[in-house]
């Protein structure tokens, strides 16, 4: 699946490209290999510097709010750095992800309640006009069976214990998510079998496919929603 836009005789602003998908998809590692295959230096999740997060997963009810609301600054901040240098750059997990799918879960299920979700979307929408989208969204697919054993397998201790439903209702937001972005080209990896460190024609397709989305693309000019007639 994807969006191209281009604009004729533009120039593109320094290459972004972000990596979307849900918990154990596999953003990392295909983040650490782009590095190296594109030279792109890489943005990551501050999963480790939420202070919240331990609590959140003891106790998602009380800490929903703290811990969205950490990430969304945290992001935005990142988000920030990302735009001001002067190299191409790729992110792991967006602030779009954040707010669409990660806080829009818990209020749907109730675990953050009205008051909060209500505070939580007017500090997102006051901002999400002023952020420059990736020129390249690449959203990684994957089954339940999949996550669960990566999960296993990275021993985040506060991960392990993660409801199936949480996990499916993340899945199910991501389909509508993606079936509606519009910001920008994206492409969607299906990553259940995808080993392209060893598997030579896994990586030979993988290049193929991202070469053609980022070789000599023209890519439309952005600007701030506040900039725009």
């Amino acid at each position: 699946m994807v969006n191209t836009t281009s604009t004729p005789g533009t120039s593109p602003p320094e290459r972004y490209i972000a990596v979307a998908g849900t918990i154990g998809a596999g953003k990392s590692s295909l983040v650490e290999f782009l590095c190296a295959r594109y030279d792109l230096d890489p943005y990551f999740e501050p999963n480790e510097a939420n202070p919240y997060l331990a609590d959140f997963y003891a106790d998602m009810e009380r800490f929903s709010f703290h811990s969205q609301l950490y990430f969304l600054g945290a992001k935005l901040q990142l988000h920030r750095e990302l735009e001001a240098v002067a190299r191409p750059v790729i992110q792991d997990r967006t602030i779009w992800e954040d707010a669409e799918i990660f806080a829009e879960n818990l209020h749907r299920t109730g675990v953050m309640d009205d008051r909060d979700y209500r505070t939580y979307r007017l500090v997102y929408e006051s901002i999400k006009g002023t952020l420059r989208p990736p020129d390249l969204m690449i959203y990684l697919k994957c089954n339940q069976r999949t996550i669960r054993k990566r999960i296993r397998q990275r021993g985040r201790e506060m991960e392990q214990n993660i409801p199936s439903a949480y996990l499916k209702r993340l899945q199910t937001l991501y389909t509508s998510w993606t079936s509606s972005y519009n910001l920008s080209p994206m492409v969607t990896l299906e990553t259940d079998k995808l080993d392209y460190i060893s598997d030579l024609i896994h990586c030979h397709d993988l290049m193929t496919t991202l070469d053609e989305h980022l070789s000599g693309q023209r890519l439309q000019l952005w600007q701030p929603a506040a900039a725009v007639n």
